[in-house]
């Protein structure tokens, strides 16, 4: 085939904003991010529940205070004027929930690279 005789390709000048951006969303794969990012918020709101509303009442049972957010230490400070409130609880009840949100994202990309669906990165390529 001869130049004249190749059917004209579109050139990026020639190309719609909006196709443009359907061009940018599809390469990039913008779409399937920001439905990972909504269901991931959901899943995060759904441990953060889980972990006030079972977790720390479960631990509260064992605990003075009877809730594991409310624990908290204080410090007077050196000239005994004022005193400091050290949370200690809400951080130990925020690592909870960290590490219970870690695990699930854990489980579903080795699910997502058991299935073929994403590349595992862990295996060395032979």
């Amino acid at each position: 085939m001869t130049e004249a005789e190749k059917p004209a390709e579109k050139k990026p000048e020639n190309i719609s904003l909006m196709q443009q951006f359907i061009d940018f969303l599809q390469t990039f794969g913008v779409i399937g991010l920001a439905i990972a990012f909504i269901i991931g918020a959901a899943a995060s709101g759904m441990v953060t529940a889980l972990v006030s509303d079972i977790i720390n009442p479960f631990i509260g049972i064992f605990l003075p205070s009877g809730n594991l957010q409310t624990l908290n230490a204080n410090v007077t400070s050196i000239s005994g004027k004022t005193v400091s409130t050290f949370s200690y609880g809400d951080l130990i009840s925020k690592i909870i929930n960290f590490i219970i949100i870690a695990f699930i994202v854990f489980l579903a990309y080795r699910q997502l690279s058991k299935s073929g669906l994403v590349e595992d990165k862990t295996k060395k390529k032979a």
